[in-house]
């Protein structure tokens, strides 16, 4: 089997490189950006919106990874109409490659931040979604139309993974625990929009990658999963969390931010019982790993500065 990864240089996409290659998976990674994190991976450089291109990676490949979007949702407010070229026509694009390309499957990157507007707090994969108060969720979702209509007019097969919460090494630092994390370690104050009761169940970066692994099994096909984390974890304690870990760090309140998504209980008990998927890293081992991981590379960048100023100076 070979899988291509659209978006493998990212944070998730990375490590679902690293999950499918452990499981002996052969991997391509289509992205803008070249990969940071290895070089023993094949790279196709491009645009989720040059169709050609997309054409031309998908050869030979038998299940495209969908995990390009712009995902941080300050970004989608700020720019919603380049946001939807990637999270909507960069998605078609995908399921039009892929069709041309006679691709076996495509697993699509979602998020549980499609159950906002639903009724109940108590959420799974069964209960109705309703028109979405943030842009970022509209793209997502339509993203997942897009994809059960390619299932049922094109028979191409189908997997929607909604994510929680992602976290650890190599995060996007426009996400919560980067930014609090970094401003910790600067001995800044930890900033939480709102009253800090909104919560998540944060899911630790690795753990969701082996769910993208585990959904390459046929029962995944045609099916949607939710992949979130076990513990529900308010943004004040994640800013606790963090203080406890790094150290005394102040933490004030300002206004919540626009449509932000308040918290739902979302079970991922199909994934359990299905995929045999559950999280494995708790809450504060993963914060742990995450700052342990950004303390290394610092280190890393002080060094090849001083290596530079050593050879300037000869």
């Amino acid at each position: 089997m070979k899988v291509l990864v659209t978006g493998g240089s990212g944070f998730i996409g990375s490590h679902v490189v690293d999950k499918l290659r452990d499981k002996g998976v052969k991997v391509r990674i289509y992205d803008g950006i070249m990969p940071t994190y290895r070089d023993d991976i094949e790279y196709y450089q491009g645009s989720i919106l040059d169709m050609a291109a997309l054409g031309f990676a998908m050869s030979g490949i038998d299940v495209v990874m969908h995990l390009v979007a712009v995902a941080d949702v300050k970004d989608v407010l700020a720019d919603p109409h380049y946001s939807e070229a990637i999270n909507v026509r960069g998605t078609i694009n995908v399921l039009e490659a892929a069709r041309n390309s006679k691709v076996r499957r495509v697993i699509y990157g979602s998020t549980t931040w499609v159950y906002s507007e639903a009724e109940s707090d108590n959420v799974d994969e069964t209960t109705p979604l309703h028109a979405p108060s943030h842009f970022y969720t509209a793209t997502k979702l339509a993203g997942e139309y897009y994809c059960q209509s390619y299932s049922k007019l094109y028979d191409l097969d189908v997997t929607i993974l909604r994510y929680g919460i992602p976290y650890g090494p190599r995060a996007r630092d426009g996400a919560v625990i980067p930014i609090f994390v970094k401003k910790a370690l600067n001995g800044e104050t930890l900033t939480i929009a709102g009253d800090g009761f909104q919560f998540r169940k944060f899911v630790y970066v690795e753990d969701l990658a082996e769910g993208n692994v585990l959904a390459l099994q046929s029962i995944a096909k045609n099916k949607i999963y939710n992949l979130d984390g076990s513990e529900r974890i308010t943004i004040k304690e994640i800013a606790e969390t963090i203080q406890k870990i790094v150290g005394d760090v102040k933490i004030e309140y300002v206004q919540g931010r626009p449509g932000d998504f308040s918290g739902k209980e979302v079970s991922s008990d199909l994934a359990e019982g299905e995929l045999k998927w559950s999280p494995k890293v708790n809450f504060e081992e993963g914060v742990r790993r995450y700052i342990v991981w950004c303390k290394k590379r610092e280190e890393r960048r002080r060094s090849d500065w001083e290596q530079i100023d050593k050879e300037l100076k000869r």
